[in-house]
């Protein structure tokens, strides 16, 4: 990586973890308790939505602005899940939630098509950008999931019922639609929060897989609660340590190493309930001998495709060159005659790639990178990815250069700032 320690740079992503596992594990069990298991995942891809929105308006998805579009997307969502939880479904109320998400991940892909650097943006909302969270960020989630947790705590009785018998929470006279109302309210506002640094994939693990494996292992709402707290601290430290030491990217490090947990969870409970232990064993070897033979079948098909005709799609043309703005498309500015670093015509680069590859270059090759982290911050046109570029550089220099990410680089704001910055790359030159 570069020259700080594994303690520097992933401190604020184990502390945000550490906060989404505290308030998402207990939404969970609500969530395993109600059968809507892809409500969470719904309510992500709703914010996720509020937050393409704006960043088609051109706000930055860490902005205060996009956070408040993401809410009010999630507060129309949880009106409507609130709404179809009647006495006598004729539809599950699990193919609402589906339709939702499948409605809500349709439009952000229709949305982004109509904005520069679409799919930049698809990835980091799917996978989000937990590595780079600010302590801003971390500050926020803190005090927001406190209060929900409060508001939860205060009210335990109502929504503990809804949750577990909704019939009997009738007969006690609670108004359920209000009360599902004020969760899915709740619900929705803790996700808008995750879903800025965590993106949709690590929010819907967190707040499932802990549930799962506590409710696997009691029925008690207290000792679930401490299974689920447990398993979110030892996952995050695995999957943190993993991104780290094997250069990989945190968000998806951290979801692989919950679906490892979880199978190995699985076999765990299957063995120590089993009536016949060695029956149970010669089970799980036979799977483990099919799983292995599928793979080996994967990886044999691979290598015999390689070398035929097979593998080759249909030769296509390649695009003329655009010359101009396309109709009904947003002129990203850098989209009719994009340029490289070195200033030649070219095709616009994926900044979030270059991004990537400046940061695996800062131990091996440092001038290099900033001479890539100095290219995107000057060239970019998106806040958050001249923020990033800005901030990789500070880190390398170790000072503040006092230049607004917010503001184009070339902005007469940015001026004195920006030549501290190209005189510090060029003794970093040499």
């Amino acid at each position: 990586m570069n020259q700080l320690g594994i303690s520097d740079l992933m401190l604020r992503a184990f502390l945000e973890c550490l906060i989404l596992v505290g308030i998402h594990a207990y939404l969970g069990l609500h969530v395993i308790r109600r059968q809507v298991i892809f409500v969470d995942l719904a309510l992500a891809q709703v914010a996720a939505l509020g937050t393409t929105v704006g960043f088609l308006f051109g706000m930055a998805p860490d902005s205060p602005a996009a956070l408040l579009y993401s809410m009010l997307f999630t507060f129309l969502a949880a009106a409507i899940f609130a709404a179809t939880r009647t006495r006598r479904e004729r539809v599950p109320q699990e193919a609402i939630i589906g339709v939702v998400f499948a409605v809500a991940a349709s439009l952000v892909i229709l949305v982004v098509d109509r904005a520069p650097h679409g799919a930049e943006h698809i990835k980091e909302v799917m996978t989000g950008a937990i590595l780079w969270v600010s302590w801003e960020a971390v500050g926020l989630a803190a005090l927001v999931y406190s209060l929900v947790g409060i508001f939860h705590f205060l009210f335990r009785r109502q929504f503990t019922t809804i949750s577990q018998d909704v019939d009997a929470a009738r007969r006690a006279g609670l108004k359920v639609w209000w009360w599902d109302f004020l969760f899915y309210v709740s619900f929705g506002l803790v996700i808008s929060i995750s879903v800025r640094t965590a993106g949709v994939l690590l929010v819907f693990v967190f707040l499932v897989v802990p549930a799962i494996v506590a409710t696997m292992i009691t029925g008690r709402l207290f000792y679930q609660l401490l299974i689920g707290w447990g398993m979110g601290l030892l996952v995050t430290v695995l999957g943190l340590s993993a991104s780290y030491y094997l250069d990989m990217p945190a968000g998806p490090s951290v979801v692989g190493f919950y679906g490892l947990v979880l199978a190995l969870a699985g076999v765990f409970i299957y063995l120590l309930r089993s009536a016949d232990r060695r029956r149970a064993l010669a089970h799980l070897g036979l799977g483990s001998l099919v799983t292995l033979g599928l793979a080996g079948a994967v990886w044999l098909a691979g290598h015999l495709l390689a070398g035929t005709s097979l593998v080759h799609g249909h030769e296509q043309p390649p695009p003329p060159a655009v010359t101009g703005n396309v109709p009904g498309k947003k002129d990203s500015g850098a989209a009719t005659a994009a340029t490289t670093g070195t200033g030649t015509p070219g095709a616009l680069p994926d900044e979030g790639q270059q991004l990537s590859e400046a940061r695996r270059l800062i131990e091996s090759d440092r001038p290099a990178a900033a001479g890539k982290l100095l290219a995107l911050l000057r060239r970019s046109e998106l806040p958050f990815i001249r923020a990033q570029a800005l901030e990789e550089l500070q880190k390398l220099a170790g000072r503040d250069f006092a230049i607004d990410p917010d503001l184009p680089a070339s902005a007469p704001e940015n001026s004195a700032g920006l030549e501290k910055l190209l005189d510090w790359v060029k003794s970093l030159r040499g």
